[in-house]
């Protein structure tokens, strides 16, 4: 038994909790202008523990979520929250959320996905807010 949980918490050292609450998650991409991804899954169903054990992590390893705000929901811990996320039915659902002059713009996937395939969500998703940052930024000149 000792060697099980001493596994774990191995495990959990290399490679470390990047799982931030929601609330803080929120906060922080308020703050700071980046897309915030969100897995909204449960501990029962083999498609959540999978997104949440192999592909996010892999892409946390690969530094392609370093452009978002990640965070994961326990549908069955936090309903209230799961409810006002989720679009419909089905475990996972992977939505991403980003500031934009008009509100938060969302993007829902629902099932397993690929690496390539949040990749791309969330290169996208950076670009676009990056594109609407520079375009806040941009400097007219005043003529004199």
């Amino acid at each position: 038994m000792l060697g099980v949980t001493l596994a774990i918490l191995l495990q959990a050292a290399v490679t470390g909790d990047t799982t931030t609450d929601y609330n803080t998650a929120f906060k922080s991409a308020d703050e700071t202008g980046k897309p915030m991804l969100v897995l909204v899954g449960t501990d029962w169903c083999p498609a959540c523990v999978t997104m949440k054990q192999s592909v996010i992590p892999r892409l946390q390893r690969a530094g392609r979520l370093s452009g978002v705000v990640y965070t994961e929901i326990d549908a069955d811990a936090q309903p209230g929250i799961a409810r006002k996320i989720m679009s419909g039915g089905g475990y996972p659902q992977l939505a991403l959320y980003r500031k934009s002059k008009d509100g938060w713009k969302r993007q829902v996937l629902v099932g397993v996905q690929s690496e390539s395939t949040i990749k791309t969500l969330v290169e996208r998703a950076v670009a676009a807010q990056q594109a609407e940052s520079k375009d806040k930024l941009e400097v007219i000149p005043v003529s004199q």
